[in-house]
C-alpha cells in the first residue's frame, strides 16, 4: 500500500512537471531568454528524476529473495542518490548556458506572456512541492523527500528568473544570464543536501537513540542490563541489534519469551522497525568486545 501511493505521487508530479518544463522552455526559446530555458531544463529533469523514482520504487518493493535476505528497500536510497547526480549534471548544463550568455549578443524579449508563464508555472511548482513533501514525510519515503527538495529548488530559480525579467524589461541584459548562474548554484546546493541524507542510510548511521532504547528495554521483567545498542538502515526500515542480561538460571523457554517482548516492545514504540535482533547474556557475565 505504501510504495503503491508513493507510485501515485511519482506518476502525479511527473506529469506537473513535464508540462511545466514544455511551457518554460517553449517560451524561453521563442523569447531568447537564457533564464527560462534553463529553468525549463531544470523542470524537465525533475521529470527525468521522478521517472528514475518510479523504476526504483520498482525494485525497492521486491520481497527478499536468497541473495537479498534484507530485502531491497534500500534502492530507494539509491534512486534519491541518482536524483542528486541528475541535478549535478543540470548544474553543470546550465551553469554553461550562462556563462555563454555573457558573452553572447543576442537581447532575450520580456514580454506579457514570459510573465505570465513563469507566475504560472510557479504556482503549479508550490503546491506539488508541498504536496510531495508532505506525502515523503508521511510515507518516510526518501526519494518523495529527495523529488520535493528537487521540485522546491524549481520554484526559488522559477522566482530568480522572473526577477531577471523584470530587470532585463528595465534595460539590465546580463541580469538573464547572471540569474542562469545563480540558479546553477542553488541546483548544486541541492544535490549536495540530498547525497548528504543518502549517505546516512548507505553508511548505516545510527537511527535510534541508544539511551531510549535502552530505557524502554528496561520495563520489560526479567531484564537485568541493556547494552550494545546499534541500530542501522533507513528511517521506515530500521535494524536493532542490542545484549540484555538475565538471570544464569532461567530457562531457555523464559529467555526466549523475554527475547520476543524485547523485539515487540520495541516495534511498539518505534515507527519503523523491521528487525530486532536480541542477545542473551547471563548476569555477571563480561562480553569484551575484540578490535582489530
Amino acid at each position: 500500500m505504501r510504495y503503491q501511493e508513493i507510485h501515485f505521487v511519482l506518476k502525479s508530479v511527473l506529469f506537473l512537471n513535464l508540462a511545466v518544463a514544455l511551457a518554460k522552455l517553449g517560451w524561453g526559446l521563442w523569447s531568447h531568454s537564457v533564464g527560462m530555458q534553463a529553468d525549463g531544463f531544470h523542470s524537465l529533469f525533475d521529470g527525468i528524476s521522478n521517472i528514475i523514482g518510479l523504476i526504483g520504487i520498482s525494485l525497492a518493493v521486491q520481497p527478499p529473495d536468497r541473495l537479498h535476505p534484507y530485502g531491497h528497500k534500500k534502492f530507494e536510497t539509491l534512486t534519491a542518490a541518482g536524483i542528486a547526480v541528475m541535478l549535478i549534471g543540470t548544474c553543470t548544463y546550465v551553469g554553461w548556458r550562462g556563462i555563454q550568455a555573457l558573452t553572447n549578443s543576442t537581447l532575450p524579449q520580456v514580454t506579457g506572456v514570459s510573465y505570465g508563464v513563469m507566475i504560472v508555472t510557479m504556482v503549479i511548482n508550490a503546491g506539488v512541492t508541498k504536496w510531495e513533501k508532505r506525502k515523503g514525510r508521511e510515507l518516510k519515503s526518501d526519494v518523495l523527500i529527495a523529488d520535493s527538495c528537487h521540485t522546491a529548488s524549481d520554484l526559488l530559480t522559477s522566482l530568480s528568473v522572473l526577477l531577471g525579467l523584470f530587470a532585463v524589461h528595465l534595460g539590465y541584459p546580463l541580469a538573464d544570464p547572471i540569474i542562469a548562474l545563480i540558479i546553477a548554484g542553488v541546483i548544486a546546493w541541492t544535490a549536495l543536501t540530498i547525497l548528504r541524507d543518502v549517505t546516512h542510510s548507505l553508511t548505516d548511521q545510527i537511527r535510534l537513540d541508544a539511551a531510549e532504547v535502552r530505557a524502554i528495554v528496561m520495563t520489560i521483567p526479567g531484564i537485568l542490563d541493556c547494552h550494545q545498542i546499534r541500530t542501522r538502515g533507513l528511517t521506515n526500515h530500521i535494524f536493532v541489534d542490542l545484549s540484555v542480561h538475565v538471570n544464569p538460571g532461567l530457562p531457555i523457554e523464559q529467555g526466549h519469551d523475554i527475547a520476543h517482548q524485547v523485539e515487540e516492545t520495541l516495534k511498539a514504540q518505534f515507527e519503523g522497525v523491521e528487525d530486532v535482533v536480541v542477545h542473551l547474556e547471563p548476569e555477571g557475565h563480561h562480553h569484551e568486545k575484540s578490535e582489530k
